[in-house]
Parts: structure tokens; C-alpha cells; sequence
């Protein structure tokens, strides 16, 4: 017997469509029926490659006798997080609030009002790893929300107050050099023996490499730079990369990088791509291209839908069991690539008879130094057997905020390679947005089986401007400016804070929850309010144009309070500030024949300010030939026929 999620579009929705919980998507309909029944509201967030959230379902989702509770004693909602990032947001603050720590699933009871009075994360079936079971915390809430309503709301009057009340910082009357200070908490957390910060688990976080990248291009600061490079040879050289099918998994549960918790998002691989073509880019090691590359062509062939768009995730679990589809015993090894070729596959990638996680192998070369060692014909024999061993669940929903950040990735790794594949993959998905989740300015967040969800929010608006504008950068076609220039004012009409300065997740007439948040901090992927900060810096570095410098001011101005206590958490924020006061090469292309354009192209640095302009008095041609106007800095050199910087 189905629930109310049988009629979704969510593939998180649908592996509970069938549970014996009575689920009801987010709706009107859920909350009148918890008020006229006079019952509490169990809210569930998670998504559908989550591992955890895969064993609080199956321990306690499945169970009949949990079921009847949830049934008898609560309305129960099920939220796909990537659907509805406001929803997410607002309630991960309370989990946290609750908590000090959040994480999905993320459990939520609440009124049918909305407002929370108890919050925590997975919970096992029965009492264990200090946690109440799930059935036993079901009729403690039930009992004291008979006999003890009036404490449960006066704790969500005051997690609600708190929450406001944070939210409402705005100002700090004493700034500090924020890129400074971050610049010295990532030395103090880094970890010189194994890469990355702090301890496990450990994030990719790629924003934070791009800023310490671009910290060192400005400053000279090699440390800086040492400490990118460090973490991005350990990533690759970790299993937390796929050896085998190539990308990475979404974070390490060590500190080593060696096993990961093996799902994998295409907002990972999306901005990975953009830290290793950066470090090619800079320092022009081979091995970072080739990750790129690799890192792509898992997108490409794992990840792609056939009319353009990315989707969203592939699983850790495989068969019930994590890390399964991933795995190798050396049996297997053996069997698959033969007794000459196995042993020294084996060797070079750590596998073993006793193997390195859980009785098993993960593929890696964290013990070895053989980083160019060809196994080419091997791996696609392991990839080739491993397909055909297990499958992987996937999320096919296609989200515009994660396609963007592809779109971005694949436009950068263009300009470094100069495989047309990469530029025309971007352009196709830019094509399939545009049909499927746009309809004129107004952006929709994810798409699946033909239906569209609802309207888009800050991030979709945002990321998309980027993608646009780094499609621009690549194919210098001024339309994507264009869409760029007309969708950043649509964002900023849709979702600015006209008194308080930054912009809300929500539309500012659209939110249904207590709180619009304002999202800063760079978390798993940069924020909303950090990438609107980029978009500005890039649109008036390109078209220097002053609305754009004075949203930018201000977009800087209130993001800096914001970064005040904690500013190695706005990496991207403080990445868009640099380029701001310290632009990259700025060049104005006089093209005698539009045809030079796509030859120019092929010339352009990775990381420029480019515009195309019509010979003038100001702008003439030199020789009756395309002409370059390079400035770097407050320099600028004499017109040339040549470009060469």
C-alpha cells in the first residue's frame, strides 16, 4: 500500500513511497489535517544517496510498529533537501540550535504551525551510541505533548527567537584583514603529513583551495599555495578518488583520504574540477589536468542524461552494504586482470589479502610514489567487471543550481585543454536549463520525468549567472552576458535585502517558513550571497558598468560583517573580494574580422577580463589588424597585433 509521496517526482521521496509511515510530501494539506487532529508534526530531511538516512529507513521507516506510532500519534512529512533548500536551511539552524551539530537525515517535531520544539539527526531503532531509540523518543514527545504542550512551546518560541535574533547580525564595528585572518586558521588547521584541515572526517571544500591559490598568485605566498597543492596530490592519490571509474566521493572518513563515504554528487566533481584546472592552470602539472579530465569523464559517462542535463548523485550503498560497488578483494584482482597483470596492479594500488577497509580494498596509491604508472587496458577491465558486479542507485533529478557549477567546471577545463567536448557538453546544458527550467526570467530548481518543481532560489538564480557568464569567457558570444546581466537584475529584484544588505535564500514575497534565511557561510558548496558577490565583481569587471560596482560595495560590505568571527568559512566570499582588488589581465579585442575571434579564443589566459570592442577613436586597429588593449593592474601596454601574456 502506497503513501502520499507515490505521486512525486523526488527519488528520496519515492524510496519512502511505499513505507508503512504515512507519509505526506511538504503541504497545506498536512499541516490542517495535523491541526484538526490535534497532533504533532515529525518532519524527516534527507536525500536519496544519504547514507544514514538509508538506515533510519530501513530500522525504523520500515517497521511496522514504529509505523503504527508515527501513525497513530503524528502527521508525517518527508522533505527532499535539494528540492527544497529553504526548508533544509531554515531547519538544519534549529537542529543545530538543538544540537550544536546537524547532518542529515535531520528529524524535526514540530507544530502544525511550523514552528520546531525538539531536533537531532539519525536515530536507531533501539537505544544505542548514546541516543535514545526512535520508538521510545516517539512516546516520550507524545506523552509530553499531552500533558506538557506548553513547555514543548515555549522551546520553540525560544529556538525560534535565537535563531531571528542571529540572523539580525548585520554589523561589526571593528573589522578585521579578513583574508589575513583566514589565511592563518587554514595554516594553523593544516595537516602537512596528509593533506587537508583539521582532522576526519575530511571535506574537499575546493573553494577553499581556490582561495588559498589565488592568495598566492596575489601575495607571493608560497605556503599558501603549498597547502592547496598538498591536499589536491593526497585527494588524488587517495580513495576518496574513484581509480577505477574516476570522481570523487563526497568526504573522507579519515584523516588519510583513503576511505570515503562512497557516494558521489555532481556538486563535488563540478567544483573539484574547477580547484584542479586552477592548479594546472598556475603551476602546469600535468597530473592536475589529467585529474580534470578523468574527474569529467566520469560526469560525461556516469552522470550525463542523453538531452543535456547532469544528474544529481550515485550512491555509497550497493545491495544494503556501503562502499560495495567500490571494493575489490585480491582474489578478484587476480581473477579479473590474470596472474601477471594482478600482482602488480595490486602492489601499485594497495590491495592486499588482509585488505585496507574492512576486510576489503579500497584502490588508491596513498603508498605509492607510481602516480604515472599506466594501467589503462587494467582499469577498464575493473571498470568493465565492477559494472556487472553491482549497481548503484542514482538520483536523476537534475538540479539548475548543481548543472550550473558543471557547466562553470566544464567551461574552465575548456580553456586549459582545448577539448571542444567540454565547451559543447556546457553549451548543452546551458540549452537544456533553458528549456526545461526556465521560463523567461523566472528559474525552477530541479527537473525530473518530465515535471519541473517549484520556483528557483537564491543559489539556482546565482550559480546560473556564473554559468552564463563563464560560457561568455570561453566562447566570447556577448548573449551570454547578456542572459547574465538581464538574470543577475532579476535576482536582485527577486531577492535582496534592500534595508539589511545580502539576499535572502527565498523570494522576499515567498517564503512560508518563520524565517527567510540569508545563507553566508561556504559550507559543502559556497553560498548563495558569496556567489552573488562573484557575479558582481566579474559583470563590472567585464562591462564596467557602475550598477554592478555599487551592488558590488555592498554585497562586500555585508558580507564582511558577516565573515567577521569565522572567515576561513566565506572562502569564496573572501576568493571574489581578491579578484575584486586585485583583477586579473584585462583585455579589449578590436577584431578586424569576427572570424579572428575563434582564433583569439584559443589564445585567451584562463583567468581574464575580456571584452570585445568596435574600433573607435579610443579603440583603433593597429595595421588594419585585430587588435589587443592589455592592462594588468594599473598598467596598461601599447596596442598589439600579438597577444602574448
Amino acid at each position: 500500500m502506497s503513501n502520499k509521496l507515490i505521486n512525486e517526482t523526488s527519488p528520496y521521496l519515492l524510496q519512502h513511497a511505499d513505507n508503512p509511515v504515512n507519509w505526506y510530501p511538504w503541504c497545506e494539506e498536512a499541516f490542517e489535517i495535523a491541526k484538526n487532529e490535534n497532533k504533532p508534526i515529525f518532519l524527516s530531511i534527507g536525500y536519496s544517496t544519504c547514507h544514514w538516512c538509508h538506515v533510519m529507513a530501513h530500522e525504523s521507516f520500515e517497521n511496522e510498529k514504529t509505523a503504527k506510532i508515527l501513525n497513530e500519534h503524528f502527521i508525517s512529512i518527508k522533505v527532499d533537501r535539494e528540492e527544497r533548500p529553504d526548508i533544509d536551511s531554515v531547519y538544519m539552524s534549529v537542529c543545530q540550535a538543538f544540537t550544536g551539530s546537524g547532518g542529515w537525515p535531520t528529524s524535526i517535531f514540530m507544530t502544525w504551525d511550523k514552528k520546531p520544539f525538539f531536533a537531532g539527526t539519525y536515530f536507531p531503532l533501539r537505544s544505542r551510541y548514546g541516543m535514545p531509540g526512535f520508538s521510545d523518543l516517539l512516546n516520550i514527545i507524545w506523552n509530553q505533548w499531552n500533558h506538557n504542550r506548553s513547555e514543548l512551546l515555549e522551546s520553540a518560541e525560544e529556538i525560534i527567537k535565537n535563531i531571528k535574533e542571529r540572523s539580525y547580525e548585520t554589523s561589526c564595528e571593528n573589522r578585521v584583514d579578513l583574508t589575513e585572518k583566514a589565511l592563518q586558521t587554514f595554516k594553523f588547521i593544516f595537516d602537512s603529513v596528509n593533506g587537508g584541515f583539521g582532522s576526519a572526517p575530511k571535506f574537499p571544500t575546493p573553494h577553499n583551495l581556490l582561495y588559498l591559490m589565488y592568495y598566492s598568485k596575489i601575495s607571493g605566498d608560497t605556503d599558501a599555495l603549498k597547502m592547496a597543492e598538498k591536499t589536491l596530490i593526497q585527494m588524488r592519490k587517495g580513495g576518496i578518488f574513484d581509480h577505477i571509474g574516476y570522481g570523487f566521493s563526497r568526504y573522507s572518513t579519515d584523516k588519510y583520504f583513503l576511505a570515503p563515504h562512497f557516494e558521489k554528487m555532481l556538486y563535488d566533481n563540478a567544483l573539484l574540477i574547477i580547484a584542479y584546472t586552477s592548479a594546472y592552470s598556475m603551476t602546469g602539472n600535468s597530473l592536475y589536468l589529467d585529474t580534470a579530465e578523468k574527474t569529467a569523464k566520469y560526469g560525461l559517462r556516469e552522470i550525463t542524461s542523453s538531452d543535456g542535463g547532469f544528474y544529481s548523485a550515485q550512491d555509497a550503498d550497493s545491495e544494503g552494504i556501503e562502499g560495495k560497488y567500490y571494493t575489490f578483494t585480491l582474489d578478484e584482482i587476480t581473477d579479473v586482470l590474470g596472474k601477471e597483470k594482478g600482482p602488480l596492479f595490486a602492489k601499485v594500488f594497495d590491495i592486499t589479502s588482509g585488505g585496507n577497509f574492512e576486510g576489503v580494498n579500497i584502490p588508491n596509491l596513498l603508498k605509492s610514489n607510481n602516480l604515472n604508472a599506466d594501467f589503462t587496458e587494467e582499469i577498464q577491465k575493473l571498470y568493465s567487471y565492477r559494472k556487472n558486479r553491482a549497481k548503484l542507485h542514482l538520483d536523476d533529478k537534475i538540479l539548475i543550481s548543481w548543472n550550473s557549477m558543471m557547466i562553470v567546471a566544464l567551461s574552465m577545463l575548456y580553456r586549459v585543454s582545448r577539448n571542444t567536448e567540454y565547451l559543447t557538453t556546457a553549451q548543452k546544458s546551458q540549452k537544456f536549463i533553458e528549456k526545461h527550467l526556465c521560463d523567461d526570467l523566472q528559474l525552477y530548481t530541479s527537473f525530473r520525468n518530465g515535471k519541473r518543481s517549484g520556483r528557483g532560489f537564491l543559489d539556482d538564480y546565482a550559480y546560473y549567472i556564473s554559468a552564463l557568464i563563464e560560457l561568455y569567457n570561453s566562447t566570447l558570444d556577448y548573449s551570454y552576458i547578456n542572459k547574465a546581466e538581464d538574470f543577475c537584475d532579476e535576482a536582485v529584484k527577486r531577492f535582496s535585502d534592500s534595508n539589511n544588505g545580502g539576499f535572502y535564500l527565498c523570494e522576499i514575497d515567498n517564503s512560508e517558513l518563520f524565517i527567510n534565511p540569508k545563507e553566508t557561510y561556504d559550507g559543502a558548496i559556497p553560498s548563495g550571497n558569496s556567489i552573488m558577490a562573484y557575479n558582481f565583481v566579474r559583470l563590472y569587471q567585464l562591462t564596467n558598468k557602475d550598477k554592478y560596482s555599487k551592488l558590488l560595495e555592498e554585497q562586500i560590505d555585508y558580507l564582511s560583517a558577516q565573515a567577521q568571527d569565522y572567515p576561513s568559512g566565506h572562502s569564496m566570499f573572501l576568493l571574489a573580494k581578491m579578484i575584486h582588488e586585485n583583477p586579473p589581465v584585462s583585455i579589449k579585442i578590436v577584431p578586424a574580422h569576427n572570424s579572428d575571434l575563434l582564433e583569439t579564443r584559443n589564445k585567451l589566459p584562463f583567468l581574464s577580463n575580456i571584452s570585445i570592442v568596435s574600433e573607435s577613436k579610443e579603440y583603433p586597429l593597429v595595421n588594419n589588424r585585430t587588435t589587443y588593449y592589455v592592462c594588468n593592474g594599473n598598467a596598461c601596454l601599447p596596442p598589439t597585433n600579438m597577444l602574448n601574456i
